[in-house]
This record gives C-alpha cells, sequence and structure tokens, in this order.
C-alpha cells in the first residue's frame, strides 16, 4: 500500500486515548465528586448530568446538509439484510446508469467498510492517487469512478474498528475524494438501518433511496424497516427491486420461485411504493460479478442485463430534477 493511502486510514483509526476515558468518567469532575457523597446523591447528579448533556445535543438539532462537490445527485442502494444481492444490484444500476445515457458521468462508492465488495466486481486494484490538495482520485473501470475501503487495505484484511472509526472513513470516502464531475453518484450502502446509514443520510443531500429485497418474508421484514429509516430521515424512496424472482431451468425452462413469488410486490403495495423491477435468480449475474465483469457489460442482450437497465430508467424517470 502506498504511503499516503497508509497515513489516510491510519487518520481514520486514530482515536484519543485521553478522550475515550473522558467519556468512560463522564464530565471533568462530576464523576469524583458524586463518589464521595451518598449514593442518592449520586444517582441524583448523573441524572442532572445526563439531561443537560441531552438538552446540548437536541439543541444542536441534524447536521446541515453539505452537498458532495461535483456531484449533481446521490443515489443511495439499500437493503435491510445482508445476503439480498445489493451490492451485484448497485454495481450493475450505476453500469446501466451510463448504458442508458452515454452522456452521464456516474461514479460508485462502496460504504460498506466491513465488507468491501466493489474492488472484485468491478475488477479494480490498487491504492487511489492523492492530487495536489491531499484528495484521494477514484480508481476507474467501465467509465464508472469508484472508491472503497477495499482500495485502502489488503484484500483478506479485516476492519475491526468501532463505530467511531468507521464513521471517520466513511466521512473521508465521501468529502476527500475527487470525484471530478458527476451526474450520478451511486451508493452502495451495507445492510442494516446503523450509524452509517444514518449518517451518511443527515449529512449529504440524497436524491433517493432504492431498496433491494428477495421476495422471502425474512428479508422482506428487514426490506421494511429499510424504508421506514429512510422516510424518518426524509429521504425520498423512489421504489423496491424484487431480487432472485424467479430461477428457470436452463434445460427444461421450468420456472421456479425458489424465494417465494411477489412478495416485493404485496410490500410495495403496503408501502405506497412502486416496484422498480424483477432480477431473474441466474448463474451468470453471480459469474459475471465475481470474474469483475458485470452482466450488463459483459452481456448487454441477456435478459437479467435487460431487466438492470430497465431498473435504471425507471430510477431516471422517479428522480428529481437535478439542481442548476
Amino acid at each position: 500500500m502506498g504511503a499516503g493511502a497508509w497515513r489516510w486510514v491510519l487518520r481514520s483509526a486514530r482515536v484519543s486515548g485521553r478522550g475515550a476515558m473522558a467519556v468512560l468518567r463522564g464530565a471533568p469532575g462530576s464523576g469524583t465528586r458524586a463518589a464521595s457523597s451518598s449514593g442518592s446523591d449520586f444517582s441524583g447528579s448523573r441524572d442532572e448530568d445526563l439531561q443537560e448533556r441531552r438538552s446540548r445535543i437536541l439543541s444542536r438539532g441534524l447536521p446541515k446538509q453539505k452537498p458532495i462537490e461535483g456531484v449533481k445527485q446521490v443515489l443511495v442502494v439499500a437493503s435491510g439484510k445482508g445476503g439480498v444481492g445489493k451490492s451485484t444490484t448497485a454495481v450493475n444500476i450505476a453500469l446501466a446508469l451510463a448504458a442508458n445515457d452515454s452522456a452521464k458521468e456516474v461514479g460508485l462508492l462502496d460504504a460498506d467498510i466491513y465488507g468491501p465488495s466493489i474492488p472484485k466486481m468491478m475488477n479494480l486494484k490498487g491504492n487511489p492517487e492523492l492530487t495536489p490538495k491531499n484528495l484521494m482520485r477514484p480508481l476507474k473501470n467501465y467509465g464508472i469512478a469508484c472508491m472503497s475501503m477495499g482500495f485502502l487495505i489488503e484484500e483478506t484484511a479485516p476492519v475491526v474498528w468501532r463505530g467511531l472509526m468507521v464513521m471517520s472513513a466513511v466521512e473521508k470516502l465521501l468529502r476527500q475524494v475527487d470525484w471530478g464531475q458527476l451526474d450520478y453518484l451511486v451508493v452502495d450502502m451495507p445492510p442494516g438501518t446503523g450509524d452509517v446509514q444514518l449518517s451518511i443520510s443527515q449529512n449529504i443531500p440524497i436524491a433517493g433511496a432504492v431498496i433491494i429485497s428477495t421476495p422471502q418474508d425474512v428479508a422482506l421484514l428487514d426490506a421494511r424497516k429499510g424504508t421506514e429509516m429512510f422516510r424518518k430521515v426524509h429521504v425520498p424512496v423512489l421504489g423496491l427491486v424484487q431480487n432472485m424472482s424467479v430461477f428457470q431451468c436452463p434445460n427444461c425452462k421450468h420456472e421456479t420461485h425458489i424465494f417465494g413469488a411477489d412478495g416485493v410486490r404485496n410490500l410495495a403495495k403496503t408501502l405506497g411504493l412502486d416496484v422498480l423491477g424483477d432480477i431473474p435468480l441466474h448463474v451468470n449475474v453471480r459469474e459475471t460479478c465475481d470474474s469483475g465483469q458485470p452482466v450488463v457489460i459483459s452481456q448487454p442482450q441477456s435478459d437479467a442485463a435487460k431487466a438492470y437497465l430497465k431498473i435504471a430508467m425507471e430510477i431516471v424517470r422517479r428522480l428529481p430534477a437535478p439542481p442548476a
């Protein structure tokens, strides 16, 4: 790894020991004084301190959203649960947005710090170069500018970080990257509804969210939670994508709904949302991403590629007008 990239990672992981101990101990002096008092005095003092802290936090309000320099619209691809094909879908949506309109510049941000997938799926390796302004240059393939934590660590190295360090890394991936001029930045969100999702949603203006789910009941439970989270933070949900919708036998062409039929469509009706499209369960989708040649690029005439291209068209139709 290059020296500049290593310094970037170390800055992301740096935590002040004194600051951490201060958090554990509480406000300076308050814990010490309370310890020498009676139990009721300690409880009362602690409650007052907590109430004062809550008041200070609430008085700040939500962080002010700041656009990413050079990026017109941010599209987040999310799911409540892992393993539903979210990253595969995000990669192919980014490629489909570019394929549908060659005049558009598209970027892809891998926000999954613990399990980055974009480097392998986009067939990219290496460390980002630094600009004179100390910004990282995205790596590029198939015309898509990509940034991922996977470019900054060894492929087999785990990221064993606490939430604070993860949030610092996400902030740097958003703000300390020279994206150039992009019409769309597709963000591959980590699964769940935790710190990363909340931070991204509150700190940058998001044009829309796309929720990925299989028709399986267990996946639908979490897809609904993901949808409600975006609604709570006032991010427009453009629609749902039903992934792995049907399997067709390559020999007899018989179709089997392995994960159930129309589960995402039923959920969309309940939530008052649209289904942007269905993606079949096909071995080519998996094989092409594993080989770093996503199906939209390597097999553009396949049914799966056509499904992604259609979904990208539906997304653009629902996006608000970009800022002037």
